[in-house]
């Protein structure tokens, strides 16, 4: 097996990547049908009117999906790789913490959906991304 197929097979997908680290995403849980995570907001997270830019929840979403999809799909020498990302966005957040959960909706033999809802510290639904993930042999 190359380098690449051993990175992609090995527990590199079971853990958040360095992109989803610069943004600040800290796990709390992981597993293959639930995933938590947050993410203190930051200056450069900030559109210039003062609240979170809409790519964040979207990166977010797409990050915590893939990684409890990977719970799934790495024991069966499979890895998740993002098709689809549909965010809304509902409340603005401009300081505090983004707090993410994330819950497995489908698991099939070649795809898996989640939904991840964002919200701010008072508990209060900020973005909702439905993420659709392909599963693929490595």
């Amino acid at each position: 097996m190359d380098e690449a197929a051993e990175t992609a097979a090995g527990t590199a997908v079971l853990e958040i990547s360095p992109f989803d680290r610069h943004c600040g995403l800290r796990l709390l849980e992981a597993g293959e049908e639930r995933v938590l995570a947050e993410v203190p907001v930051r200056p450069h997270l900030l559109q210039p009117t003062g609240v979170v830019h809409g790519g964040v929840y979207a990166t977010i979403g797409e990050a915590i999906a893939s990684l409890g999809s990977n719970h799934a799909a790495h024991p069966r020498g499979a890895v998740a790789l993002g098709m689809t990302n549909s965010t809304s966005f509902v409340r603005p957040i401009g300081a505090g913490t983004i707090h993410a959960e994330a819950t497995r909706l489908h698991l099939g033999s070649t795809s898996a959906v989640w939904d991840v809802r964002m919200s701010d510290d008072a508990g209060r639904l900020c973005a909702v991304s439905r993420v659709t993930l392909a599963l693929r042999q490595v």
